[in-house]
């Protein structure tokens, strides 16, 4: 058919249709359209023509207003009135729809939106009605003030997130707060009666239908326990029945809803009830296998009706973009809360923002999904039927190639083929098919999981990893009788394991089944985690490699199993943020999180660093970062989580006793001195955190806040608030043991300092050993002026000219001291730390040049890390260029090894051979220094 034809017989159409409902009135081509475009319009204004006018008037067709059906402050219209009246405002108003859609090109976008919004209205007002009509009878539920109790109306589907079409019909559950029998009626009844009533009541002024037609088909069937459950149920009784009884499709059916009427304090409560049932804390894959059967069942659906050219159930039809999207909030939401959103389009956007999903693929699932909707409006807005199929009929094929600007509707077709095309890839991207399973030729690994026999694979019988790997297969099996795995649980076990016998029999690293399995051993229970590995299989590839190449990661992995997560991207995997950039990285996380939720701000702190932790150590494991890079991640990530928690804590004290008098978020007069490792950039994985706390206020001031404190006694609380955040063991451990003790005399002195009685305490009553840990002392938080001034601090205090017999008298003791306590030498093994000609020996000979010789070469103590303190000192000739080299090469070699051991957990004790000729060299620097 050409377009010229179409144009003509729609004319044709319109003129006959406007000519039957308005006489002889001048013709108005737009309502001739409509009246051409749509059965439903033309059914309507032939029974209420004087409507036309409304359309006419361009000033009401531009707003998007929804007044109320029923006012309340009159009567209370009785049923019949009741029914017309809601049937007449949706016949008024769907024919604004259909003027905009059809006439008007209105973007499809704000036509669902419109809908939701008169649908809202619509449902509220029937609730009003139907609560007020039974509260006639018996009252209502009260509260303590004395209100009436509200039930809660519950929008699912389209209705809840807010994208209803035309003429769907509504998903509802009801739902009541309190358990709480009637009173201020004739008669007291049970909450659970009364509200079965309002809810009776309200359905039928919805779904029943009468000469003026049906406002909504309304189908009730998503309710606990569907057809078959109560009409309505408590709070309590909802939460207990998601929480014992809730299947997989029911967290996707409650991702989309949304309570609907007069807003409620009750809303938030049934919001924090149901958010632990749809949303899981860690990434969920679970949700992928259930979408997928889901999907199945709906193209079985499809087939057995005959559904051709459906454009919501078909493949890459509508439905197909809703599973992707949700299929995203369910696995991520739980973590990303901007995600946990009812509206399809707005989780788009923040699948986006998160990096989630490409822009481009954003992109294409965002206009595909509005370009099927308005084809899907269209359809509907014809004769008012809820139909997603493509016509077969002559003018309704007319009428699509018309409103899609199509030659004909072959260019239709040809266009909707191509859209759904499109969808279908990005569906199989993220839905897909099942994990291949074992093919033929591959079923050795199959029978080495169910035959605990590991030489049933081929490639590993000649292997010196076999006999390890045997025993380490028998023990795991023989432990999972131990396990709660579930039935679900024990499927995937059966289809994860011989797939990581499979990639593992690629290795021929012993240790590295063992480390795999007590990774596995940690999440047996956990289902969703044995789904992720077992969905993604290059998550399973990154987590046999990571632990292959440390002992630490698979340990730091089985600690912490919500890590598993991050191995399904492995681009991101071994690329480390930016030294600048743990910072912002730490800021963009918590603008998501509640300020006053301090359970989440913890968990949120420990998890961003075992979360960029493991992120470092891959790097490092796999060789992407040499041993000075790794320490200066761990480092600057340290640094950014102090900071982020002196934020957390300040905000906590501040809300409490107010901010000390001229302190604010940016100035707090508060800061931070990092000593040793942390101070030295020399962080490894395990470190504690040597920290002292300082501050610049008059003790004697006062807070500003009602509960106003002295400053001394604000800053205090405020560094015991800070150890509660680090040192407090929750669900994800420990966020780093801090140690104070380096502070002005130890743990008998005030927890935060003032800077200037820190300088005191500096001058007049340190001892030689807490100048040695000032070397290695710097500022990491505190604003511009506590830093210039600490500078100056330590500056004055390591300049100081000092006696060098007490000097080296002092430190050789405290050495001596130290090696008696912690030393690990014997005769075959060298500690690399603690033993003679070991680290701690050039770590102590470094501390000793600056304090020295300082008073005469001030730049010595310009660094706080031990190579660059060294290099400095062979620059000014304090000791010889090669005995520099010697000990630079020495602690970069020892520093290394130590480092590999402490990934691989094997102690810092190492064959003396090995380190020997070191050992001797660093020994005979030492002789000639300290003598």
């Amino acid at each position: 058919m050409s377009e010229l034809f179409s144009q003509q017989a729609l004319n044709a159409l319109a003129l006959e249709r406007f000519k039957i409902v308005f006489g002889d009135k001048t013709v108005q081509p737009k309502l001739a359209r409509l009246l051409a475009l749509s059965d439903f319009a033309f059914r309507i204004l032939s029974r209420f023509p004087e409507w036309g006018a409304w359309l006419l008037d361009d000033a009401q067709m531009k707003r998007r207003d929804c007044p109320a059906v029923f006012d309340f402050s009159a009567p209370l219209p009785d049923e019949q009135q009741a029914f017309a009246q809601l049937r007449h405002y949706r016949l008024k108003y769907w024919l604004k729809v259909m003027w905009l859609d059809l006439v008007a090109d209105n973007p499809i976008d704000d036509s669902i939106g419109y809908i939701s919004a008169l649908s809202d209205t619509l449902i509220a007002n029937a609730y009003q009605w139907a609560y007020s009509s039974c509260e006639v009878q018996s009252g209502s539920p009260k509260d303590e003030a004395d209100n009436p109790l509200p039930m809660t109306v519950l929008g699912m589907g389209k209705l809840g997130g807010k994208e209803l079409n035309f003429s769907s019909d509504i998903d509802l559950i009801f739902a009541y707060p309190r358990s709480i029998s009637t009173t201020g009626g004739r008669r007291s009844i049970e909450a659970q009666v009364f509200y079965t009533r309002v809810a009776q009541k309200l359905i039928a002024a919805l779904n029943q239908v009468t000469v003026d037609g049906q406002v909504f088909r309304v189908d009730m069937r998503l309710r606990p326990f569907g057809d078959s459950g109560p009409l309505v149920m408590s709070y309590a009784a909802m939460e207990d029945y998601y929480q014992d009884q809730g299947r997989e499709w029911e967290r996707y059916a409650m991702l989309k809803a949304r309570p609907i009427g007069e807003p409620s304090a009750y809303w938030q409560e049934f919001y924090d009830l149901i958010r632990p049932f749809v949303y899981r804390r860690y990434i969920d894959f679970s949700v992928i296998d259930s979408l997928r059967k889901m999907k199945q069942m709906i193209a079985q659906e499809v087939r057995r009706k005959g559904l051709t050219n459906n454009i919501k159930l078909g493949a890459g039809g509508i439905r197909e973009v809703e599973f992707i999207v949700q299929a995203l909030q369910l696995i991520r939401g739980g973590r990303e809360t901007p995600l946990q959103t009812s509206s399809l389009l707005t989780a788009l956007e923040q699948l986006e923002a998160l990096d989630i999903v490409p822009k481009e693929v954003k992109n294409t699932l965002y206009n595909h999904y509005l370009s099927l909707r308005k084809v899907e409006q269209y359809l509907q807005a014809f004769d008012d039927k809820q139909t997603q199929t493509l016509p077969d009929d002559t003018l309704a094929c007319l009428r699509l190639s018309y409103l899609l600007q199509c030659q004909d509707y072959t260019q239709v077709e040809q266009t909707l083929q191509r859209i759904m095309e499109e969808v279908r890839t990005e569906f199989n991207q993220v839905i897909g098919e099942p994990p291949e399973e074992a093919v033929e030729d591959d079923d050795s690994a199959v029978y080495a999981w169910q035959s605990a026999e590991i030489m049933q694979l081929g490639e590993c019988n000649a292997t010196p990893c076999f006999p390890q790997w045997q025993a380490d297969l028998e023990a795991f099996k023989s432990g999972l009788s131990k396990k709660q795995a579930g039935t679900r649980g024990r499927d995937i076990l059966d289809k994860l394991i011989p797939a990581l016998l499979r990639e593992l029999s690629k290795q021929n690293i012993e240790p590295a089944l063992a480390r795999v399995f007590s990774v596995i051993n940690k999440i047996v229970s956990r289902t969703a985690y044995l789904e992720l590995l077992y969905e993604n299989h290059g998550a399973l590839t990154q987590l046999i490699k990571l632990c292959c190449h440390s002992a630490w990661i698979a340990e730091h992995i089985a600690k912490y199993p919500i890590l598993l997560d991050e191995l399904i991207d492995p681009q991101s995997l071994y690329k480390p943020l930016p030294l600048s950039a743990y910072h912002s990285e730490i800021q963009q996380l918590f603008l998501r999180i509640d300020e006053q939720d301090v359970e989440t701000q913890m968990e949120a702190l420990r998890q961003f660093k075992q979360t960029h932790q493991l992120k470092i150590a891959a790097a490092d494991a796999t060789g992407v970062l040499d041993i000075m890079k790794v320490s200066d991640h761990l480092t600057a990530l340290a640094e950014a989580i102090i900071a982020k928690a002196v934020d957390i804590a300040w905000g906590h004290m501040v809300a409490r006793y107010g901010a000390p008098q001229g302190a604010t978020i940016t100035e707090k007069g508060f800061a931070v001195i990092a000593y040793g490792k942390a101070g030295g950039y020399e962080l490894g994985y395990n470190s504690d955190l040597d920290l002292v706390f300082v501050h610049n206020r008059d003790g004697e001031s006062y807070t500003q806040g009602e509960k106003s404190i002295s400053s001394r006694q604000f800053y205090m609380k405020l560094a015991q608030r800070l150890m509660h955040l680090f040192n407090t063991k929750t669900l994800s451990g420990m966020l780093y043991e801090l140690d104070t003790r380096l502070r002005p005399e130890g743990n008998s002195g005030l927890l935060a300092i003032n800077l200037e009685s820190f300088y005191q305490y500096q001058l007049e009553q340190a001892w030689t050993w807490e100048h040695q840990a000032l070397v290695r002392a710097r500022m990491v938080l505190g604003e511009e002026t506590m830093q210039t001034r600490f500078t100056e601090i330590r500056h004055g205090i390591l300049t100081q000219k000092r006696d060098s017999t007490k000097l080296v008298d002092d430190v050789c003791k405290m050495r001596e001291k130290m090696r008696q306590h912690l030393n690990q030498d014997n005769e075959q093994r060298f500690d690399l730390k603690q033993g003679v000609g070991g680290m701690t020996d050039i770590e102590f000979m470094s501390q000793y040049i600056v304090l020295q010789y300082s008073h005469t070469y001030p730049q010595m103590c310009k660094y706080t890390d031990n190579i660059r303190i060294l290099e400095q000192a062979g620059a000014v000739a304090m000791i010889e260029e090669l005995e520099m080299e010697t000990l630079v090469s020495a602690y970069c070699l020892f520093r290394d090894r130590y480092h590999f051991n402490s990934l691989n957990q094997l102690g810092r004790a190492v064959e003396r051979s090995e380190f020997t000729q070191y050992a001797q060299q660093v020994t005979q620097v030492w002789q000639r220094l300290l003598g």
